[in-house]
């Protein structure tokens, strides 16, 4: 599901890049992987075990960010009667971690990457992360396979799952297979994207199941001063994550079938999340009937309006509570869904960035050979989602702490400036704080005054912003 993106351009010495080394450093992330953990990985990069299936000969291709070198994710799409066969190959990372080393501690320690918006913080070593295990184009590489037939409307009617070797043919970005798509350049694997993808739409909406098109910010700084602009998601983003979606919850299926696995889950937002969303509404000027559901109303917003952008960009604070289920010898658990999906779903389609998604393959490699999990897999399950939640609090922290430093730089030299705000979240410890939401730009910030009520508009003044250790603050103008 999505995070908060925010890249940041501009020399190493800039301010806001020296915030971000000196964030860093404050919470013990690692700079580069020990010794022992970089030589395991350089020898497997040379000797990753051998994939049973050869299935070099389907002209795969990758859909990611122009400069993204760590591709976990390769498909083929293609007609099989009045539906369709996708072909989804996922990086085979179990082909180069082995159990029990110095490697495979590690990324139990890291447990995902970690993004800042200058830089990420790879969970492998990059001779794997960007090299050998990444399904670069023109070089075989082992991979999990899925074959995943679906009907004519774009339901899932058989899966296979196996290990292969495959062959990227071509390394695509969205804004290129956009373009092809539109002017009816793009041949049948890559023209296929658009069907297969709304066709899965659909059945996100007859489900209820909710995406979220969060835009990208970027923050550039010129002549010592910082400007915000946003990327909104093409549509071809949106039918590239259906595509990985649509794996996840195989996987799940397949999994529960079986009576052992791990599921990403997310309870229903509780009603004061929802509630807190609805003042975020209305500081931002978007209409929310109370007759409207909240995943009504995602699909009329337009994430190239600023707006409606910063709206998208609060309701990740809906998917707060996501975890990860372990189950085991057919007891099946209470809760086996993710809200936002609307269906059983796992994580199993990033194993480059994700240590879950490597344990994910392994069960679903095992449940389609008819044959029990790997005593390996099987050890580590009972811990998996504690090392899971640790990295992704740690991954919430790095978000969090970005996102301030980046309003900061944005707010700047503009001390003293009064905005149009509404306050969205009262201090239940601390009268008299609370947050605001600006209408101008889409900053989110502490307030300090007295009497402040929930969804009140006023004018507030900034007296603080600075890309350091302190916050940004605003007091009632």
């Amino acid at each position: 599901m999505p995070r908060r993106p925010i890249r940041v351009t501009g020399a190493p010495e800039a301010p806001l890049r020296a915030a971000l080394a000196a964030l860093r450093a404050g919470l013990g992330i690692p700079e580069s992987f020990p010794a022992e953990v970089q030589e395991e990985a350089e020898r497997a990069a040379k000797t990753p075990a051998p994939s049973p299936y050869d299935a070099t000969d389907l002209p795969f291709f990758t859909l990611d960010p122009p400069a993204s070198t760590d591709l976990d994710q390769a498909m083929h799409l293609s007609r099989r009667g009045t539906g369709y066969r996708v072909r989804y190959a996922v990086a085979d990372v179990a082909a180069f971690v082995a159990p029990g080393g110095a490697l495979d501690a590690e990324t139990h320690r890291r447990a995902n990457t970690l993004y800042f918006p200058d830089e990420r913080v790879p969970l492998h070593p990059v001779v794997l992360d960007e090299g050998a295990a990444s399904l670069l184009p023109d070089r075989p590489r082992p991979a999990v396979l899925w074959t995943l037939d679906l009907d004519t409307e774009g339901r899932t009617a058989a899966v296979d799952v196996r290990r292969a070797l495959v062959r990227s043919r071509a390394k695509l970005d969205y804004a290129g297979v956009q373009r092809q798509i539109d002017t009816g350049t793009a041949e049948e694997p890559v023209a296929l994207l658009r069907e297969i993808g709304q066709a899965r739409e659909r059945l996100e909406v007859e489900r209820g199941g909710i995406s979220l098109n969060v835009p990208e910010q970027e923050i550039t700084e010129r002549d010592h001063t910082y400007e915000l602009t946003f990327r909104a998601p093409l549509p071809a983003d949106g039918w590239n994550a259906q595509i990985s979606l649509l794996t996840g919850m195989a996987a799940a299926d397949l999994m529960l079938a079986t009576g052992t696995g791990v599921l990403r889950t997310l309870p229903a937002a509780p009603d004061g999340a929802v509630a807190r969303l609805r003042r975020t509404a209305t500081a931002l000027h978007i209409d929310w009937p109370h007759h409207v559901s909240y995943a009504a109303l995602i699909r009329t917003l337009d994430p190239h309006r600023p707006e409606h952008a910063a709206f998208l960009q609060e309701c990740t604070t809906l998917l707060r509570g996501a975890g990860y289920t372990v189950f085991r010898d057919g007891k099946l658990p209470a809760i086996a869904t993710h809200a936002a999906v609307a269906a059983p779903y796992a994580h199993c389609t990033a194993p480059l960035r994700r240590l879950a998604d490597r344990y994910t393959a392994e069960l679903c490699l095992a449940a389609a050979a008819g044959h029990p999990p790997a005593d390996w897999v099987l050890a580590a399950l009972d811990t998996l989602p504690r090392q899971m939640a640790e990295g992704s609090r740690r991954a919430a922290t790095v978000e969090r702490e970005c996102v301030d430093l980046v309003e900061a730089a944005l707010l700047r030299g503009r001390v003293g400036d009064v905005f149009d705000a509404c306050v969205v979240e009262l201090s239940d410890r601390q009268p008299g704080v609370g947050t605001v939401q600006l209408a101008s730009p889409a900053v989110i910030g502490r307030i300090e005054g007295e009497h402040l009520s929930l969804g009140q508009r006023l004018r507030v003044r900034l007296t603080r912003a600075d890309p350091g250790p302190a916050k940004v603050l605003f007091v009632p103008a």
